[in-house]
């Protein structure tokens, strides 16, 4: 099935960049049978036993909320600054051209809560490393990181073991 997950996402090149090439995840989300596969194949990569799912806004939720329903789990959302009503905890974190701010509810994580780490994209892993910062910050651990699709030339993966986080992925480019 990796073979359709591949098939179905996107090669943009030239964004948003000169050089860049964006996998674009939006065809695979759209294909029922594309989207069937990619739960089925990232609950494939889960290290249980878990208690939660969180995934990283905006399109890790895409795939943490199916992947939770289908490994009987909850749902943890890791979003950007200002965007939860409750009270809640963040994190600032470096980009390459400024900062951003990772948030969750206050509640989220339990001491000890044993987290499953979602996104679509490992590229720099910085987002990733930030949202496993934000988890540990309350007492959570988290076990792994999955991702749909993997940039391999941007490091992530090495940044992400070296923070102590277990990266899997379902494609590499």
């Amino acid at each position: 099935m990796s073979g359709l997950i591949g098939e179905l996402i996107r090669a943009i090149p030239d964004f948003p960049e000169p050089g860049v090439t964006f996998r674009d995840l939006t065809p695979l989300i759209a294909d029922p049978a594309g989207l069937r596969a990619t739960i089925s194949a990232l609950a494939s990569l889960a290290v249980p036993p878990f208690d939660r799912v969180a995934g990283i806004e905006a399109r890790g939720f895409l795939f943490a909320a199916p992947l939770a329903h289908a490994l009987g789990s909850g749902v943890i959302l890791l979003r950007k600054g200002g965007k939860l009503p409750a009270a809640t905890i963040g994190l600032d974190y470096a980009l390459e051209y400024g900062t951003d701010r990772l948030e969750m509810h206050a509640d989220a994580v339990a001491p000890g809560m044993r987290v499953l780490l979602v996104d679509d994209v490992l590229a720099t892993g910085g987002t990733a490393e930030s949202a496993a910062a934000l988890i540990r910050r309350a007492k959570g651990e988290v076990i792994a990181a999955l991702f749909v699709a993997e940039i391999v030339a941007l490091g992530g993966r090495a940044r992400l073991r070296a923070a102590g986080i277990e990266p899997r992925s379902l494609l590499t480019y």
